[in-house]
C-alpha cells in the first residue's frame, strides 16, 4: 500500500512539475503571457498538450478508443488536433493554437514552438512512419505545412505558410512553396533577422 501511495505521489509531483515547466515556456515565448493563472485558464495550446499527454499515455497502454475520444474532445474545445499516437517532447508550446494538426506518427522534440494553423501531416496512406520528425528548438510559423516523414533539424525555423516536403538541416530557415533554404546575405550588414519569415 505504501509503495502504491508513493508511486501516486511521484506521478502527481511529476505532473505539477510539467505544468510549471509548460507555464514557464509560455512566459518565454509569448509576450502577452504575463500571469500564470490567466495562462493556466485561457491557453488553448497548453490545454491541448496537457490533454494530449493523458491521451498518449492511454494510447501507449492500448486503450486506443478512449485515447481517440479524449483527443477529439480536446480538438472540439481547443481547435488543436493532436493524434494520441504522436510523440511530443517537453516545453512544447502552441501560440494561439487554432487549426494546428499533428499526425499520428509525428515526433516532436523539446522546446518546439508552433504558431496557429500549422500542420505536421502525412503524404502516405500506408501504415508506416508518415509524419514529420521535428527536433529540439524548432519554430514553425503560422500556416506552415510540414508533410511526410521529413526531418526538421534542431533549432531550424520554418517560415509562415511554407510547405515543407524535404528535410531541413539544423539551424536553417526554410521558406516558400515548396520550401527552400533561405541563405544568408553576402554581406553581414544585409542579413535579415530570420524571425521576419516566421
Amino acid at each position: 500500500m505504501a509503495a502504491l501511495l508513493a508511486r501516486a505521489m511521484d506521478r502527481a509531483m511529476g505532473a505539477v512539475a510539467t505544468v510549471r515547466e509548460d507555464l514557464a515556456a509560455a512566459h518565454r515565448r509569448d509576450p502577452a503571457a504575463t500571469d500564470d493563472l490567466a495562462i493556466l485558464l485561457t491557453s488553448p495550446g497548453l490545454h491541448a498538450i496537457w490533454t494530449h499527454r493523458i491521451a498518449h499515455r492511454l494510447w501507449e497502454r492500448g486503450a486506443k478508443l478512449p485515447a481517440m475520444v479524449l483527443a477529439q474532445g480536446a480538438r472540439s474545445i481547443t481547435g488543436v488536433e493532436i493524434h494520441p499516437g504522436a510523440q511530443i517532447g517537453r516545453r512544447f508550446f502552441i501560440d494561439h493554437g487554432m487549426g494546428v494538426v499533428v499526425g499520428e506518427t509525428a515526433e516532436v522534440g523539446d522546446d518546439v514552438m508552433l504558431y496557429h494553423g500549422v500542420t505536421l501531416g502525412g503524404r502516405s496512406m500506408e501504415r508506416v512512419k508518415r509524419h514529420p520528425t521535428v527536433e529540439d528548438g524548432v519554430t514553425i510559423g503560422a500556416g506552415a505545412r510540414v508533410l511526410g516523414p521529413v526531418l526538421i533539424g534542431a533549432y531550424s525555423q520554418i517560415g509562415a505558410n511554407a510547405v515543407v516536403v524535404k528535410d531541413v538541416p539544423s539551424g536553417a530557415t526554410a521558406v516558400g512553396i515548396p520550401a527552400t533554404i533561405r541563405q544568408g546575405a553576402a554581406h553581414p550588414e544585409e542579413q535579415t533577422d530570420p524571425a521576419i519569415w516566421i
